[in-house]
């Protein structure tokens, strides 16, 4: 792999991405709110119990106006 990135350095820019970065995904700025909001304190019966409430917690994010913004925000994205 190496010797093919250098074999094309005359048009590709290579950039170091870190392994693991949480603070640059807005999926896990929308779990952290799920997992406060319908997650908390739960203690489901079943797999058919925590289904439907992460499904309503993933509704209730895309039927607000502001929410899937700021978790794209918080990751230094825009719209």
């Amino acid at each position: 792999m190496q010797g093919y990135l250098l074999s094309q350095h005359s048009w590709l820019t290579i950039e170091r991405l870190p392994g693991y970065s949480p603070d640059l995904n807005p999926v896990e700025t929308m779990w952290g709110n799920i997992k406060g909001q319908e997650l908390a304190n739960r203690c489901a019966e079943d797999l058919a119990e925590l289904d439907a409430a992460v499904r309503g917690g993933m509704k209730r994010v895309r039927r607000s106006r502001k929410l899937p913004l700021s978790f794209l925000k918080h990751a230094g994205l825009s719209f």
